[in-house]
C-alpha cells in the first residue's frame, strides 16, 4: 500500500498543465483551475499553464516545447481524451512519447470503475515519458481531474512516497542518452 515516509525531505515538482479544448479559456478552464489546486497544495509548482485547441499537431507541438524546457518536469494536459472524432489528445502525446506508462491508464481505470462504473471504458488516459519529462493525459471533467491527482499522482509524485514514486527516478529517465 501507498506510505509516505516522513524522514525524507518534499521535494516540489515543477508542473505545466495544458487544457486542450475547443471551447474554454482561462477564465473558465475548471478542469485546469482543479488541477493547479491541487498540485500547488500540495506543495509543487506551477510552471507553465496553457490551452490549445483540439488539434493533433497543435498539442504535440506545445508538449515538446514544454519538454524542452528544463524548468518542466511533469506536464499534465486535461482534456481530448475521450472516443470522438476531435479527441486527438492520446494520439498527440504518444506522437511525443519515449515511453508510454500503460500501467497509468490501468490503474486511472480501476480508480474510474469504482467512481463511474462501466463508463470508465470511455477513457483513454494515458502517461508516458520523453526527454526527461512525465507527461499525463487525463479527461476533461473536474471529477477525472481529482480521480487521477488524488488517486495517483500526489503519491506518484512525492519523493517520500513508498515503496516506490516518479520523483526518485527523475535522474535516471535519459540515462539511455548518456555516454558510457
Amino acid at each position: 500500500m501507498s506510505r509516505i515516509d516522513d524522514s525524507k525531505e518534499f521535494i516540489p515538482v515543477r508542473i505545466a498543465v495544458l487544457t486542450v479544448s475547443d471551447s474554454r479559456t482561462l477564465a473558465d478552464d475548471r478542469s485546469g483551475d482543479t488541477l493547479v489546486q491541487r498540485l500547488t497544495d500540495a506543495g509543487h509548482t506551477l510552471v507553465a499553464r496553457a490551452i490549445t485547441t483540439d488539434d493533433r499537431a497543435l498539442i504535440a507541438s506545445q508538449l515538446r516545447d514544454w519538454i524542452a524546457d528544463k524548468e518542466i518536469d511533469v506536464i499534465l494536459s486535461t482534456g481530448g481524451t475521450g472516443l470522438t472524432g476531435r479527441d486527438v489528445t492520446v494520439e498527440a502525446h504518444r506522437d511525443v512519447y519515449e515511453k508510454e506508462i500503460e500501467a497509468f491508464a490501468t490503474v486511472f481505470t480501476l480508480i474510474s470503475m469504482k467512481k463511474i462504473g462501466t463508463s470508465a471504458v470511455q477513457s483513454r488516459a494515458t502517461g508516458g515519458v520523453a526527454g526527461g519529462t512525465y507527461l499525463f493525459a487525463l479527461p476533461g471533467s473536474t471529477g477525472a481531474c481529482k480521480d487521477a491527482w488524488d488517486e495517483i499522482l500526489c503519491f506518484q509524485l512525492d519523493y517520500r512516497h513508498g515503496p516506490c514514486n516518479f520523483v526518485e527516478i527523475f535522474p535516471r529517465l535519459d540515462e539511455h542518452k548518456r555516454r558510457k
